[in-house]
């Protein structure tokens, strides 16, 4: 048989494209050789490569795992107060709070699918918003709504004070927000902010160590993204830093973070998350699973925002 004939055959696929240089088939990544705008598209596939032909509709989320929740900005927040962000929205941005109904895609990317019926409970919590109340005395109110509420209060206290947030770092207060309010949230932001000033002074009472002249080994962003992908993180983004650093993007359960990594060992220098100074304790393969733990204890501090 001669295999030659299949190497330059091309098939047609719809994917959705969210940037980056690459693009996810159910069964594969593929490299698109010319990265087009985020959305739907109709690749031609050759190989491993992937070329953007036109613009198309959703395909192929049928049967993939279906999660329901209420937006906030381009979040969508679920249960358990989790904010996560969901790609390809409408063009026409939806009201504040809207139902929405968004599919798992191969990757693990929320894809929106599709904007749900409101009740009064949507335009009750847009209300109280618009008038500095809480949802304290409104009744039959979702928990996903509840939280989105929350995170919109958190978001008003944010500006105000200048205090940046991640949800991951206030996920477990969130609810009390809702009820408690601006003063809950402001409490909240400025106990980060505590947090983060004493994880500066710690950082800057560190010994500096010298420039280390090492042999420099093939590792790349390669090896990178494989030991993040076997944490269940994505790799985002590499560069090189000096003394033979690596400043290292990555995702993980919704959220970006950054930290700075030896390049030869990839020993965690500034995990980019308060750790008490044990920083390198940790492996940037292991690095994932802490940030779970701190997230599920509710005790993440975020020092580096992307």
């Amino acid at each position: 048989m001669d295999y030659r004939k299949f190497l330059g055959k091309v098939e047609s696929a719809v994917l959705p494209y969210f940037g980056g240089p690459s693009v996810d088939a159910p069964s594969r990544r593929l490299r698109v050789t010319t990265p087009p705008a985020p959305g739907w598209w109709r690749f031609d596939v050759q190989g491993r490569t992937a070329t953007a032909r036109e613009p198309a509709g959703p395909e192929g989320l049928d049967g993939l795992p279906l999660l329901r929740g209420h937006l906030w900005g381009t979040r969508l927040v679920r249960e358990g107060a989790v904010a996560e962000p969901v790609q390809l929205l409408p063009d026409e941005e939806p009201p504040r709070f809207s139902p929405v109904r968004a599919r798992r895609w191969h990757d693990g990317t929320l894809v929106f699918e599709a904007l749900e019926f409101e009740g009064e409970a949507e335009g009750n919590a847009r209300l109280m918003l618009e008038e500095g109340r809480t949802l304290a005395e409104v009744k039959a109110v979702p928990a996903s709504l509840r939280a989105a509420f929350g995170y919109a209060v958190l978001e008003g206290a944010s500006r105000a004070l200048g205090i940046r947030f991640s949800p991951v770092e206030v996920r477990g207060q969130v609810l009390s927000v809702a009820e408690g309010g601006r003063p809950v949230a402001e409490a909240r932001l400025r106990a980060l902010a505590t947090e983060r000033a004493v994880h500066a002074r710690v950082v800057e009472a560190r010994p500096r160590s010298a420039p280390r002249h090492l042999e420099r080994q093939p590792q790349g962003a390669a090896r990178v993204e494989r030991a993040l992908e076997s944490a269940g993180a994505r790799l985002l983004d590499t560069r090189r830093l000096e003394n033979e650093r690596l400043e290292v993007t990555f995702g993980f359960m919704g959220e970006r973070f950054i930290s700075i990594v030896e390049a030869d060992s990839l020993r965690v220098v500034d995990a980019g998350i308060c750790l008490a100074g044990e920083d390198r304790q940790v492996t940037l393969e292991s690095l994932p699973s802490v940030i779970r733990e701190a997230i599920e204890d509710d005790v993440l501090v975020i020092t580096r925002h992307a």
